[in-house]
């Protein structure tokens, strides 16, 4: 088979297609032959050569995949060869082939077409584990996401407005923003011209937002504890801002407010594997019924792998970036 390997760290002209061996599903495992794969920042820091993948997992980038089941290893039931799927991967998105421990396999929703269900899995499982399964979004809260735009945003915004929540989103442009306003985010706020933290306090009568989904990390870590409303919680995804930051524990205190940080990647496969689960369970049937969507920018052949990182570090997409295999 082919695959996008890095045989050094750089930039996205390090992203080579290659021939490599094709994997074997070990036990719980099973081969999934890649119709599509998607494009997330954590591949963007594999390629860069600070974010290796976990042990045990493929060395190719790609943290999520759509395609066919093509054999089953020792001890799996409950999926058949043929079988259109979705999944959560470690790693080993950017190939033709990829092994998926089955407890991170997903059913093509409904109404997706095949491709396009590679937008889902990575975005689903971040948010719904992080806003609902940690920081537990009520009906009603405000709900402040970073990044609106991006994949991520627009899952998050989505998922909140179906429970019931009030969104606010910064984004860096007119259109990103018009694009959040458009799957219902409330509150919108131009980053590069306003100041997120005084923006959300009018919009909120100064409660402020009841959680914060981050990207950014230590650039915002002080702002965002402001932004905080009484026992609010934020949630800490990403560090595109930096991984250092000084935290105010007496203005912690002083709101009752909690910090988390998390990711997905490294986490056991039992951990995975609840969470996959429980978005087959609340993120699939919303799915389905129409109320949330995949939002996809753009395809790219797998291939052109580094138009795709081009794409992604310029941050002119809105949503997903996909790369297609020549199955698709």
């Amino acid at each position: 088979m082919y695959a996008i390997t890095i045989p050094e760290p750089g930039g996205p002209e390090a992203l080579v297609w290659a021939e490599v061996p094709d994997p074997v599903p070990g036990e719980g495992e099973v081969l999934v032959e890649v119709v599509s794969g998607a494009v997330n920042r954590a591949d963007v820091l594999q390629r860069q050569g600070f974010y290796n993948p976990p042990p045990g997992a493929s060395p190719y980038p790609g943290l999520e995949c759509a395609g066919r089941i093509a054999a089953l290893g020792p001890g799996v039931t409950g999926w058949a060869v043929g079988d259109a799927v979705c999944a959560l991967l470690s790693g080993g998105g950017y190939a033709e082939k990829v092994a998926v421990p089955v407890g991170q396999l997903l059913p093509v929703p409904d109404g997706v077409d095949l491709a396009t269900a590679a937008a889902l899995p990575e975005v689903a499982a971040t948010v719904w584990s992080n806003v609902f399964m940690i920081a537990h979004l009520r009906p009603g809260e405000t709900l402040l996401v970073h990044g609106g735009s991006s994949g991520i945003g627009t899952m998050a915004i989505q998922l909140a407005k179906a429970v019931g929540a009030r969104v606010a989103v910064t984004a860096g442009s007119p259109q990103k923003l018009a694009a959040c306003a458009e799957l219902g985010a409330d509150i919108l706020i131009d980053y590069r011209e306003q100041d997120f933290v005084e923006e959300l306090a009018k919009a909120t009568d100064g409660a402020g937002a009841d959680v914060i989904l981050d990207i950014v990390g230590a650039k915002y870590l002080e702002r965002n504890v402001k932004a905080l409303a009484v026992n609010g919680r934020l949630a800490i995804i990403g560090l595109q801002g930096g991984v250092k930051g000084e935290l105010n524990l007496a203005a912690l205190l002083n709101k009752r407010a909690a910090v988390t940080a998390t990711s997905l990647r490294g986490r056991p496969l039992g951990e995975k594997a609840a969470i996959v689960a429980a978005v087959r369970e609340h993120v699939w049937p919303l799915i389905a019924d129409g109320v949330v969507r995949p939002v996809v920018d753009r395809t790219v052949p797998m291939r052109d792998a580094a138009e795709a990182h081009r794409v992604l570090e310029s941050s002119a997409h809105i949503g997903k970036v996909l790369l297609l295999t020549s199955e698709a």
